[in-house]
């Protein structure tokens, strides 16, 4: 389970304010990509807080309620399909994590990050490896990252319901490339994702 050793290390080594960063989104085929950035206070016990992957949709909605009680600061941001497609995804998600860390209200001294990538932060940060099942922090990032990215996902699916998107959240499941050889695509579609078309 997740819990505060890599805040209390960086706390202890001088930094008051850190944030955990996580992002949902970065492997379907449609949609935004979602990222949060989330600063607990140091200690503070959420019941069944772990990595957003190994919840129920159930726990995650909960959770994302208490988490956004409870936290000193936290901010959900996004990169557009139309930026994905200009950028790759990569530098889209790396966008969508600087602009949650620009949002917090109560700024961040450090940035933690779920993954093996930082770049381009105005603050020092460190990228950690499953950081989602190591870090509360960034637990409680993937939780409000992967709850905001399903949501629009419902919205998605109103907008478009011949896709299914609700279902899979967009993913290339086999009936969401069945939906997309059969109606084409909406431009809610990653280009580069969806190049097996052209076969």
């Amino acid at each position: 389970m997740p819990d505060f050793s890599v805040e209390k290390e960086l706390s202890e080594q001088g930094y008051k304010s850190i944030c955990g960063i996580d992002e949902a989104g970065r492997g379907p085929l449609c949609g935004p990509v979602v990222a949060a950035a989330c600063i607990l206070p140091l200690g503070l016990e959420i019941p069944g807080l772990n990595d957003s992957k190994k919840l129920t949709e159930k726990k995650r909605d909960a959770l994302f309620d208490i988490i956004c009680e409870n936290a000193v600061s936290y901010c959900i941001a996004s990169a557009s399909v139309e930026e994905i497609n200009e950028l790759n995804i990569l530098e889209a998600d790396m966008l969508a994590m600087r602009r949650a860390v620009e949002g917090l209200s109560v700024p961040a001294d450090f940035a933690i990050i779920d993954g093996n990538v930082t770049r381009g932060f105005d603050i020092p940060s460190k990228a950690i490896v499953h950081g989602d099942a190591i870090s509360q922090s960034i637990a409680a990032a993937s939780i409000l990252a992967k709850v905001t990215r399903d949501r629009m996902c419902i919205e998605l699916d109103r907008q478009y319901p011949q896709y299914g998107i609700a279902k899979h959240k967009g993913y290339g499941t086999k009936a969401h490339m069945e939906a997309l050889r059969k109606f084409g695509p909406a431009p809610i579609y990653r280009t580069k994702f969806i190049r097996f078309l052209d076969n």
